[in-house]
């Protein structure tokens, strides 16, 4: 199940008023565009897009910054809704995932397909939101199907039908497969299944390695990979690319503040916390700085990983002007391994955590908004 322009479709339900204009989710002109409607859509405007070029396409677009708390809220009640058909849930993202109902018929009275449009009904009666539904025998297959006729889309792949369906299909069908990759594919003389098929499995392994092999399965409509419900979440970052390039410490702490809030608020929403603290930077000239500090306590809270990339930050000294800035958290654990230990050598720690989680307590009652700190405003 995919939700369509999850984002975007978030912002329509909570300001009707935007219900036929084009949205488009991301921010500032040297961004990029995180999602956009399918009015913006129309006009050409891709997630991924840089935001000026979105603009020109779409110059009466109405561009909203991204609001990760309401969407991760939407995201868990969806999350729900699928639990409630199955416990065998993989998700992709926060707007989309596998779902395994293989054996739930007799439990349900009902086959899958009857269940997912259920799901789908309930999502926009209850939730406000729409979503694609792509069943299949196989994970592969079930995302080309989600895809296939979106917004509101339903596409069933069946097993019969899978070879005569692939058959003439481009291989750019194929998901991770990109422009390089599909360039590679190109010169080798492949563009669609039926030319893939033609070749060795042996040969394809040859030319491409482990993805030959790969491609060599897919083009027969066989995917092994089970449904996981247990693959671990490697990292959380967040990222913002400035409108002017700067190497004003104001303004960067001012971001890395908010960068790090934006962190925080995804880990306490999944229950996890983090042993690495990650800051990256990218020059003028497209250069990267990666800087990573490991903790000796796993941790969720904003504050404490605000202190460590602000002393990443400090320690990278002034290599600037800078274009994009971007903090991370790896290294996850469960939240209930945080926070083990006292700091010694910061006593006020705990205080200040105290302090953040009543601070939560409060923005969930009452809005984001109602408690900004001063570093917030830079």
């Amino acid at each position: 199940m995919d939700c369509d322009a999850f984002f975007a479709s978030v912002e329509k339900r909570d300001n009707p008023e935007l219900a036929d204009k084009p949205v488009i989710i991301g921010g500032g002109k040297r961004g990029v565009v995180s999602t956009a409607c399918y009015v913006a859509r129309i006009r050409g405007v891709r997630s991924a897009m840089p935001m000026f070029q979105a603009l020109k396409l779409c110059p009466d677009a109405v561009v909203i910054k991204p609001r990760m708390s309401a969407y991760v809220e939407v995201s868990r009640a969806v999350r729900d809704m699928m639990l409630a058909l199955t416990p065998e849930i993989e998700p992709l993202s926060l707007d989309e995932a596998f779902l395994d109902l293989s054996g739930t018929e007799k439990l349900h009275g009902a086959p899958p397909a009857v269940m997912l449009a259920g799901l789908v009904k309930r999502m926009k009666d209850e939730l406000g939101i729409t979503g694609s539904i792509g069943l299949s025998h196989n994970k592969f297959l079930a995302k080309v199907a989600s895809d296939l006729d979106k917004p509101r889309g339903f596409s069933v792949i069946g097993k019969a039908e899978t070879a005569e369906f692939l058959r003439d299909k481009p291989v750019q069908l194929i998901w991770g497969i990109g422009p390089a990759a599909q360039t590679t594919l190109n010169k080798a003389g492949i563009r669609t299944f039926a030319d893939l098929l033609r070749w060795e499995r042996t040969d394809l392994s040859a030319r491409f390695g482990s993805m030959g092999d790969r491609l060599w399965h897919l083009a027969r409509g066989e995917d092994k990979r089970r449904v996981s419900a247990h693959s671990p979440m490697k990292s959380i970052s967040n990222e913002t690319t400035f409108f002017d390039d700067t190497s004003d410490l104001k303004v960067l702490d001012g971001h890395l503040w908010r960068l790090t809030e934006k962190v925080s608020s995804r880990a306490k929403a999944k229950s996890l916390a983090g042993r690495v603290v990650t800051l990256k930077l990218k020059r003028a000239n497209h250069a990267t700085l990666t800087r990573q500090v490991s903790l000796r306590d796993a941790t969720q809270i904003a504050d404490k990983i605000y202190r460590h990339a602000r002393d990443l930050l400090n320690a990278v000294g002034d290599q600037g002007p800078y274009r994009l800035l971007g903090c991370g958290l790896s290294d996850l654990v469960p939240d209930t391994q945080a926070e083990m230990t006292a700091d010694l050598l910061d006593p006020d720690a705990g205080k200040r955590a105290k302090a953040e989680r009543a601070t939560d307590a409060i923005r969930k009652k009452f809005g984001d908004k109602v408690i900004v700190k001063g570093r917030a405003l830079r």
